[in-house]
């Protein structure tokens, strides 16, 4: 069983990802943090709570970083999942509030209460996983792995160079690229791979109604905005990818390399490999089997409600 603690700005693809480790046999999904990037912290953590009380499940939620370290912030991602996250679906209210602890706190207490158990995974910019690494750096030692959707060798998203979530906090993502714990780095290389189309939100929305037709409803403004920017038919799975490689890592062709990424200019927020013999070596997916993640995330949310 796979402890599994999500940092999260929900957001669609986000919303994909948490149904997945929410359902998936093999995930207990401990907790959930909330950070700025697609939405707002606020709104992050009022949509985690959301998706919880969508499964039927009390994931508590600790709201988290409203900004980044250093630069100064980019908007939200509304064009991309909505004003309120969740496409053109109104806010909803969730059944309670977030946890009266701030997020880097909470992955803190987490780690400790389970040592060498816990996964952290991170699908937004990693501002709270730095700031709790600079709050207690012996987490290092007692986090099982971080399996992180940021980044790219060979593309951005955001800019030619840059994925959004390493680019909305550079400096973030640079220190815990360079901190002394493993890591996975699920990114642009491959996620760009996984497509669902239209069919494969119907096939959502006919075997779980209720979480799938929630996918299928959210993800028609998402798709709309793949179809405009990149002329697909479809969306990229980006924040799932993530979590199936938590439960499927066989899917992954993993390269350990060493990274640091550019802080300012027009290539800030690129990773790239590093030369720095100092810097730690971080397993980076650089091939897919995109048809196998695909199948695995429709067969995980056919089993929900």
């Amino acid at each position: 069983m796979h402890k599994v603690l999500i940092d999260t700005d929900p957001g669609i693809d986000d919303a994909m990802a948490i149904f997945y480790a929410g359902l998936h046999p093999d995930i207990d999904l401990i907790g959930m943090t909330s950070v700025f990037g697609n939405v707002t912290a606020e709104i992050a953590a009022r949509n985690a709570l959301v998706l919880s009380d969508m499964l039927g499940q009390d994931i508590p939620v600790a709201q988290g970083a409203a900004k980044p370290l250093e630069q100064t912030p980019k908007p939200v991602s509304d064009h991309v999942h909505g004003d309120e996250g969740f496409g053109d679906l109104p806010a909803q209210i969730p059944s309670c509030a977030p946890l009266d602890i701030d997020a880097a706190d909470f992955i803190i207490e987490t780690v400790h209460a389970h040592p060498g158990d816990v996964i952290l995974a991170p699908i937004g910019p990693l501002t709270n996983i730095a700031e709790a690494l600079r709050r207690d750096p012996e987490i290092a030692g007692k986090v099982k792995r971080l399996v992180i959707m940021g980044g790219g060798i060979a593309r951005g998203n955001v800019t030619d160079f840059a994925e959004a979530n390493i680019w909305n906090d550079p400096h973030a993502a640079d220190a815990v690229f360079a901190a002394e714990w493993p890591v996975t780095m699920i990114g642009l290389d491959v996620t760009m791979q996984v497509l669902a189309d239209p069919a494969d939100f119907d096939r959502c929305a006919k075997a779980a109604p209720q979480l799938g037709g929630f996918l299928h409803r959210a993800a028609q403004f998402y798709m709309r905005f793949y179809h405009a920017q990149y002329g697909l038919n479809g969306a990229q799975m980006h924040d799932p990818t993530a979590l199936i490689a938590v439960t499927n890592p066989e899917y992954f062709a993993l390269e350990p390399l060493r990274l640091e990424v550019i802080l300012n200019g027009n290539r800030a927020g690129q990773t790239r490999r590093s030369d720095n013999p100092e810097r730690p070596l971080i397993d980076v997916a650089l091939g897919v089997d995109a048809e196998a993640v695909k199948a695995r995330f429709l067969s995980v949310i056919g089993t929900g409600h």
